[in-house]
């Protein structure tokens, strides 16, 4: 029997995406927009520095672990019960974390917004492609990547023009009328899909949440604990290994699981979410990466690096726009290679940084990258929901996200630890190379004859090399990303291409 079809009139459609994206808008620009305000919050939370980051780890934590539950719960009370409720409650806990006098306070509203957040991403993306009829289902998900993607490159932007402007506080205050109105609105408008009264693996559940929530403390608390000489590190790891073991072993050999075996069965699924897991942490350690170098290195203010970043947007969007028109004549799969050489390319640009370097450098293979972006995520995106069936779909869309947002993760974690380690030994390296033998006027002499001030002509030589000794760091991660890139290309070759202009499948029977 096919499946009852949820395309919606087109009046009707266009109200309920611009909620649906209103409402994603706000989950992902809460991922990177409290960032530039930290030191703030630190103030006047009375935090530390170390304590500080959990607002932004309670809040990712909280998203991995909630993730998965997004399928059984929009089967179990319904898709437009679900989404409400989460609108609500992430609103509610936005304005909460905008109050909050203390640090446990703050965390405790963030894991909140983190656990109702984590529905609406993956829940956006399935209404999207169900309201619309197939021929739409390109546009549609081109506006749905353009958010995705655009988001959290621009949170660090208006993060910090609203901190600069107003007050860090306004940074969640924010969400408050945005998703107050697409709360109202999503009840009104949103049609609820079939229920089911389906078991819930309470089993794989714990299962999983524990080795998401113990990758996550390991990735986040693995700088701080000099990773694998800290005890906690390994039980962390240990717990991480044996749990994601035990739920794979759950899932395969369950009759009912937490996430539908069908979904490991379809081949286009399956490579999309190995691949997003690599572009997501592209994407992600690009981010946290660029803007910190033009703030500690070429000394940018904090809204000038961002608008230094914007660039890498603009690209997303003009990427995303050519992709979608490019899929009625163009196999989607030539588009993803395409994307992820451009990609690949900016990544190289991005190897002749240099701390003497101008604007333009940043400029330009920002906007690359970010054209490649689009020119990869979009297709991707499509490819990946277009031959499963529309009650696979919801799920789908939660690992998905899943999988990027653990690519960040592992991506902003791996490359933070090669900054921090490669430093340290290019900074061996240089204030080795730096004696007299090839520099005859560092002498003995020279700085006899400065007086008190040679100890200054040291100072600024130590600084030189430290800073030097960063970039040739920032450096060494943008190869290790470019590589990266390079490894994830064949993996196109393994999905199965549509016509052109036939990218959505047709309703599914069973």
């Amino acid at each position: 029997m096919a499946e009852a079809s949820t395309v919606l009139p087109p009046g009707r459609r266009a109200l309920v995406m611009t909620v649906t994206m209103a409402a994603t808008m706000i989950v992902v620009l809460d991922t990177t927009i409290a960032n530039v305000a930290l030191p703030h919050m630190q103030a006047a939370l009375g935090a530390t520095p170390e304590s500080v980051a959990w607002v932004l780890t309670s809040y990712i934590l909280a998203s991995a672990v909630a993730l998965p539950l997004t399928g059984w719960l929009s089967d179990r009370i319904g898709r437009r019960s679900l989404f409400t409720v989460a609108l609500a409650g992430f609103t509610v806990s936005s304005a909460v974390c905008g109050i909050a006098v203390t640090l446990p306070m703050m965390v405790a509203a963030r894991i909140a917004q983190g656990l109702f957040g984590a529905f609406l991403a993956p829940m956006s993306q399935a209404i999207m492609y169900d309201i619309n009829p197939r021929e739409k289902h390109v546009q549609a998900m081109t506006l749905w990547g353009m958010v995705i993607m655009v988001g959290p490159i621009m949170g660090p932007v208006l993060g910090g023009w609203i901190t600069d402007n107003y007050d860090w506080r306004w940074v969640f205050y924010i969400n408050v009328p945005i998703g107050t109105a697409a709360a109202f609105a999503s009840w009104a408008l949103l049609a609820d899909v079939e229920r089911k009264a389906r078991p819930f693996d309470l089993f794989g559940f714990l299962l999983l949440a524990a080795a998401l929530s113990s990758t996550q403390l390991m990735l986040d608390r693995g700088v701080q604990l000099d990773w694998f000489d800290s005890t906690e590190i390994w039980i962390e790891l240990a717990i991480a290994v044996g749990a994601a073991w035990m739920f794979v072993v759950h899932t395969a050999t369950r009759a009912v699981s937490l996430l539908p075996r069908a979904l490991f069965a379809d081949r286009n699924f399956v490579t999309a979410i190995m691949a997003m897991t690599v572009l997501g942490g592209i994407l992600m350690a690009g981010a946290a990466l660029v803007a910190p170098m033009l703030q500690r290195l070429l000394g940018y203010p904090v809204l000038q690096a961002g608008l230094l970043t914007a660039p890498r947007g603009v690209g997303t969007m003009i990427g995303m726009l050519v992709a979608g028109r490019l899929s009625k004549y163009v196999d989607p799969r030539m588009t993803i290679a395409t994307g992820m050489a451009l990609l690949a390319a900016s990544l190289w640009i991005m190897t002749g940084f240099e701390t003497g370097m101008d604007d333009s450098l940043v400029l330009w293979s920002g906007a690359i990258q970010g054209v490649g972006l689009g020119f990869t995520v979009l297709p991707m995106n499509l490819l990946a929901l277009a031959t499963l069936p529309q009650r696979l779909r919801t799920e789908a869309a939660s690992l998905y996200n899943l999988t990027r947002s653990i690519g960040g993760s592992i991506a902003i974690s791996v490359t933070t630890a090669l900054l921090a380690s490669n430093v340290q030994a290019n900074h061996v390296a240089l204030g080795g190379a730096v004696s007299t033998t090839r520099a005859p006027f560092l002498n003995v002499g020279l700085f006899e004859q400065l007086g008190l001030r040679g100890e200054s002509v040291l100072q600024m030589i130590d600084v030189e090399v430290n800073k030097q000794a960063l970039m040739i760091a920032y450096v060494d991660d943008y190869w290790l990303m470019m590589w990266a890139a390079v490894l994830v290309m064949p993996l196109v070759l393994l999905m199965r291409g549509p016509r052109p202009g036939a990218v959505a499948p047709p309703p599914d029977a069973h």
